[in-house]
């Protein structure tokens, strides 16, 4: 069944004040709406059950990517087009650029944000596993103010979110640490995307991370995953027990070990559970073997 577009309400204020004041006057009521890439399929499958949408496409003040000395700041409009077209998002983030291009087809990357792809809260959205290790943080911004969030601790359920109701995600905030990113980097970054094709399909599984090994010690591990839990999932466990360890043969093991009780995927139409945790079982695993082995640098 499909959904009839007369029966919600957009709205296009010429502002952003004006679109916040909305978002105010009824918080909850009325949702923003900017590419429209994850609300157009909704409305196609009948599923859209949400009435009013405010429109922010038109708000400038929610594009473009600026660069720092310490941080870098991409705005919640940014395309994934945008993304991987940047010289200096592309050399310092690269997860962050594969995994935009691995969102969709071209139309989809040219219509398709980053905040959207982050507020949509779904964990098989190709972008949050390397935000999270990234260690980004979130701009909220609501006519009360604007605060700032660590995207690690913004997931709180299945499409639940520490965002208010009357907040829009203004921008994402990526620490420019040349020890970690950038061509100085130490660091071995991993991105993968498992799915039933190598292009234009939802993952089965989807694994960034990142490490650093200094004089024989795991200094630096992070490891996200995307569609093994209800949320995009950091591996704090698997973190945790890998930093200041010995980067020796036994490593995979511990961090494989370490992923029981937070992998803890579902069986769907696009994959079953045993399969999922394997399979994220394998990548942590190659992940942690590599990094042991002292690779460095940026590999799909």
């Amino acid at each position: 069944m499909r959904g009839i577009v007369s029966d919600h309400e957009l709205t296009s204020p010429s502002t952003l004040q004006e679109t916040l004041a909305l978002l105010s006057d009824d918080p909850g009521e009325v949702r923003p709406i900017a590419g429209g890439t994850d609300v157009m399929v909704e409305l196609a499958a009948g599923v859209l059950r949400h009435r009013r949408w405010v429109n922010i496409w038109q708000h400038d003040e929610l594009r473009g990517i600026g660069v720092g000395e310490d941080t870098i700041t991409v705005r919640a409009l940014t395309t994934y087009s945008e993304v991987r077209a940047h010289d200096v998002l592309s050399r310092e983030f690269p997860m962050l650029g594969q995994a935009a291009a691995e969102s969709g087809a071209w139309a989809i990357q040219n219509r398709g944000t980053i905040g959207g792809n982050i507020v949509n809260a779904s964990p098989a959205a190709d972008t949050p596993p390397a935000l999270l290790v990234y260690d980004a943080k979130l701009i909220l911004l609501s006519s009360r103010g604007e605060r700032v969030v660590p995207y690690r601790d913004f997931h709180t359920g299945y499409k639940q979110m520490q965002r208010e109701p009357d907040e829009l995600l203004s921008g994402v905030v990526l620490p420019r640490d040349p020890w970690l990113v950038g061509p100085d980097s130490r660091a071995l970054q991993r991105y993968r995307k498992v799915g039933t094709r190598k292009a234009q399909a939802i993952s089965k599984v989807c694994l960034a991370a990142l490490g650093v090994v200094e004089q024989g010690k795991v200094v630096v591990f992070r490891l996200a995953f995307g569609s093994v839990a209800a949320v995009p999932l950091a591996c704090t466990a698997a973190e945790a027990v890998a930093v200041g360890s010995a980067a020796d043969a036994t490593l995979a093991d511990r961090v494989a070990a370490a992923l029981t009780g937070q992998v803890l995927p579902l069986d769907d139409v696009r994959s079953t559970a045993r399969y999922r945790a394997r399979v994220a079982e394998n990548l942590a695993r190659e992940f942690a073997t590599d990094l042991a082995n002292g690779l460095t640098g940026f590999a799909r």
